[in-house]
């Protein structure tokens, strides 16, 4: 039977009856200290406990400095020396083991929940979240990204009176994108906002919709009239178009360019502008995946869809074309239509898809790219380009 003094479990020494005392120990103490108690009851030394094992004494003298584990085959020789089983130096040997890696352990435990809570590859990648080795460091870092105390918080929207619910993956994803666009937006200067201000920049913008290279004067047009127009690249797996959020009373408008068209850019431009012109999106954001044809919109959204088409094309002008044109939209009919309402060939050919009139396979030539002169000339984190930005407390 052992005599050593330490305090060990019943599980550590695997027999009935072989505990001197059956205490949970604060501490695990390696195999070797308990060799070393053994030897010091007996009035052994390690050379003499080698001797009778036949092995030789560096061997003895490395696991009582915790330099080396018990194999089975040194536990059933031990067993023998003493007088107890193989099982019960397999058992200290192992609880020892298993002590140590407890903080591992609990790391990765603590990892996987935060993998499991947040898209951590993808905000690390963005540059959004910086990342550490150190998961007490990471997690703090995602908990403030997402305004959190702790890991079984709520996520928020950095600047919301009203708070939303953000649960599932999708949701998650969309909240990355609008904490970054607020940080984003808060980085852009703009004149004091006003309804009339907005409403008096909007023939300016349409002068600006024949020819793709003028999009480029957009953004100091909305600030001038006191709205911060951003661009965050959308998240893989996310669906964000755009949305509209207002910072101490001035309203945001973020775009996406998850769909690189100038007739995407214009439309879903104008619906955020005309949810800012209502006064959306202060209690919470209006975030969405714009899509006019989608059924059973609310009604401030089927609203936001019908302006942003009459913006871009007015109703009347439209339909007089369709009626007199349709089904045959020939590419000179459409060029001279949108020269007349010098508009971009490009927005009439995504009207007439939009209303279903035209097949979304016809002169998709027309529908340029706008994603360098937008990112250009609008401040943009995504597209290779991280902002450095510093997140600042409310």
């Amino acid at each position: 039977m052992l005599s050593a003094s330490r305090t060990i479990t019943n599980e550590a020494l695997g027999e009935k009856g072989m505990t001197m005392d059956t205490r949970i120990p604060a501490e695990v103490f390696a195999p070797g200290e308990f060799l070393a108690d053994e030897l010091d009851a007996r009035g052994w030394s390690q050379v003499e406990l080698a001797e009778i094992l036949g092995r030789p004494p560096r061997l003895i003298s490395e696991i009582i400095a915790g330099k080396r584990a018990i194999t089975p085959e040194t536990a059933m020789g031990l067993a023998a020396a003493f007088g107890t089983s193989p099982q019960v130096w397999m058992n200290l040997e192992t609880s020892y083991q298993l002590s140590r890696t407890k903080g591992a352990e609990q790391a990765v435990s603590r990892r996987a929940r935060l993998y499991g809570r947040f898209p951590v590859k993808e905000l690390v990648k963005r540059g959004w979240v910086e990342f550490s080795e150190n998961v007490e460091v990471l997690e703090k870092r995602f908990l403030d990204y997402f305004n959190m105390k702790s890991i079984d918080d709520t996520p928020t929207f950095a600047c919301a009176a009203r708070k939303s619910d953000y649960s599932g993956d999708q949701k998650i994803l969309e909240l990355a994108w609008l904490n970054r666009a607020w940080l984003v937006a808060k980085a852009v200067r703009a004149a004091k906002y006003s309804d009339a201000g907005l409403k008096a920049a909007i023939p300016e913008l349409r002068e600006c919709m024949q020819y793709k290279e003028e999009i480029g004067k957009v953004s100091d047009i909305l600030a001038g009239a006191g709205v911060r127009l951003v661009v965050v690249e959308h998240l893989a797996r996310s669906k964000m178009d755009a949305c509209c959020f207002w910072i101490d009373g001035a309203p945001v408008i973020a775009l996406s360019l998850r769909f690189d068209r100038i007739d995407n850019f214009w439309f879903n431009l104008f619906h955020e502008i005309d949810h800012v012109l209502h006064g959306e999106g202060k209690d919470a954001p209006r975030y969405e995946t714009i899509d006019p044809n989608a059924e059973g919109l609310p009604p401030e959204e089927v609203r936001a869809n019908a302006n942003a088409s009459n913006y871009c094309i007015p109703k009347d002008e439209l339909e007089g074309f369709i009626a007199g044109v349709g089904p045959m939209y020939s590419k000179q009919a459409i060029i001279g239509f949108a020269m007349r309402i010098k508009v971009h060939r490009g927005i009439v050919v995504g009207q007439l898809q939009g209303r279903g009139v035209m097949h979304y396979s016809a002169n998709r030539e027309m529908l340029e790219r706008v994603k360098d002169v937008v990112t250009s000339s609008v401040l943009t984190d995504g597209f290779g380009n991280t902002l450095p930005l510093e997140r600042k407390k409310q």
